[in-house]
């Protein structure tokens, strides 16, 4: 750990000091706070956290050190990290290296030392606000990066892959749209033995529709807004009726799609610990989330309902079309780490989508919810749906 002080400068004046532990860098971005009492690996490198300052309210970090892996992207992908209290000399049989030197080794700006507790409370009464971490001496590397403008708009193009990949998985091909996707959505895919068809979302891809027997619409950064074209591409699916399934980012853009609005929260929802709701079962879950924008439930036609909704703030946390197969929801049921109480919905996911498979040879039939009524959601990605 360095000895050096560095300070965290809000874009309301307030300044919050402590040590540094990560890279000798200066970085803005939005200030945000996760509330969940482990997973910075998997937080650290989730794409949704693009362009941001995380501040983690549980006072310890680093105590069992960094994995070889698997994570949720390549590369860390915060701006910056802020916590109470840091260990330095982690303890367990899977760490290769310490939090601070993987931070380090990749270029993000680390402090210990603040006081994350009234940080949070700040945010909390304040909202969301942009940010600079700056060093206090003349050890800084570069010149103070702080503005009051912080442009997101930019950060989704960031997170898309370069180009598309096909990961082999069984007979039935879903296309995901990805905008930050989180590798375990893949992984979640391939699990249920469907091929993974993964485009970025700012390329050319339509031309795989036509060969996709679902679409998976991602999560990823900022205001689904910025996504130009984006929404007018899901528009046109919506008129193919092919079964489409949005998480985070993708729940927003679907609902986007289907003419409704969504708006940005004051602070967001970024832990594991969400509680939620189904309004047709009545049964209630617990999640991972992590977003700053949400759908505005009263805004969508009555084409649509609202499938889940937050028990913290009555925010609306899903939504389902009354008769044609298309669904969200504004969590995490692929969450890694986090409760994984609604991982269910892949299996109703490749569920909806090999029913479609069979109704669509069958122009007589045509496709229901009810479906889903039947508990046995277990699936044979080689020989089709066992209904």
């Amino acid at each position: 750990m360095s000895d050096r002080t560095i300070k965290l400068v809000l874009e309301d004046g307030r300044e919050f000091h402590g040590e540094s532990f990560g890279a000798p860098k200066e970085v803005q971005g939005e200030v945000v706070f996760n509330t969940g009492m482990t997973g910075y690996v998997e937080t650290l490198t989730d794409p949704s956290y693009k362009g941001q300052i995380l501040v983690t309210t549980f006072p310890l970090q680093g105590n069992y050190g960094v994995p070889d892996g698997p994570f949720e992207a390549p590369r860390i992908q915060i701006q910056g990290l802020i916590v109470s209290h840091y260990s330095d000399h982690p303890h367990h049989h899977a760490a290769v290296k310490s939090l601070g030197k993987w931070l380090e080794s990749q270029g993000v700006p680390a402090i210990y030392g603040v006081d994350t507790r009234t940080l949070t409370r700040h945010l909390r009464e304040r909202g969301t606000l942009g940010g600079a971490i700056e060093f206090t001496d003349e050890s800084r590397i570069g010149k103070p990066k702080y503005s009051k403008n912080i442009d997101m708009r930019k950060v989704l193009k960031k997170v898309a892959p370069t180009e598309t990949t096909i990961h082999e998985g069984g007979n039935t091909k879903i296309l995901l749209i990805d905008t930050g996707a989180k590798e375990n959505i893949v992984r979640s895919l391939l699990k249920r033995e469907a091929t993974v068809i993964r485009a970025p979302w700012n390329t050319d891809w339509e031309k795989y529709v036509d060969e996709a027997d679902g679409i998976f619409l991602t999560n990823g950064p900022g205001d689904p807004l910025d996504a130009g074209g984006l929404i007018e591409k899901v528009q046109a699916l919506l008129s193919r009726e092919i079964p489409i399934f949005g998480i985070c980012f993708g729940h927003q853009m679907l609902a986007l799609a289907a003419g409704g609005k969504t708006f940005k929260m004051k602070y967001g929802h970024r832990s594991v610990n969400q509680p939620v709701q189904d309004l047709e079962s009545g049964r209630c879950f617990v999640t991972s989330q992590n977003h700053g924008y949400v759908v505005q439930t009263e805004s969508l036609s009555r084409e649509w309902k609202p499938w889940f909704i937050n028990l913290n703030d009555k925010t609306n946390e899903g939504i389902r079309h009354v008769e044609k197969p298309f669904a969200s929801v504004q969590f995490h049921p692929e969450a890694c780490p986090g409760p994984q109480d609604t991982a269910y919905l892949f299996d109703e996911f490749m569920k909806v989508v090999r029913t479609w498979k069979i109704t669509k040879q069958n122009k007589e039939a045509a496709f229901t919810w009810d479906i889903l009524k039947n508990k046995d959601l277990s699936v044979d990605g080689k020989n089709g749906a066992k209904l």
